[in-house]
């Protein structure tokens, strides 16, 4: 299976495990999986660090790198900003590029979201 993580699920994997389900935890460490992240939740997360609503103990550029080791980097085209661009599901950009990039690169964006949760054409997976 091939997961595009949520910004709060990458962040929960990172800094607070035991906020995740059974499933997401078991699908995150199943060796037969990629687990992909959007430079889009990157940038999020330096917003959150930035506005210190989230800590960090090393510095941005560390803690990016020492967070991301085991995933893979979901590129951003042209294409999938015009996928965000159809998905009319609420006002968040960054929710949308995500969605967007899920369904452009055929991967299963793992949300707790439940906006995200059944979008049409885009697979989706709930923090359970």
């Amino acid at each position: 299976m091939r997961l595009l993580l949520d910004t709060h699920i990458w962040l929960w994997s990172v800094r607070e495990p035991a906020r995740l389900g059974k499933r997401i935890t078991r699908e995150l460490i199943d060796p037969q999986n990629e687990v992909w992240l959007s430079p889009i939740s990157v940038w999020e997360a330096t917003l959150l660090i930035q506005k210190g609503r989230v800590r960090i103990d090393l510095e941005l550029d560390e803690w990016v790198a020492q967070s991301t080791v085991n995933t893979r980097e979901a590129f951003l085209t042209n294409e999938i900003v015009l996928a965000a661009a159809m998905l009319q599901l609420h006002p968040d950009p960054a929710d949308r590029l995500l969605a967007a990039t899920a369904k452009v690169l055929g991967l299963t964006l793992v949300t707790a979201d439940q906006r995200l949760l059944g979008l049409a054409d885009v697979s989706t997976m709930a923090n359970r």
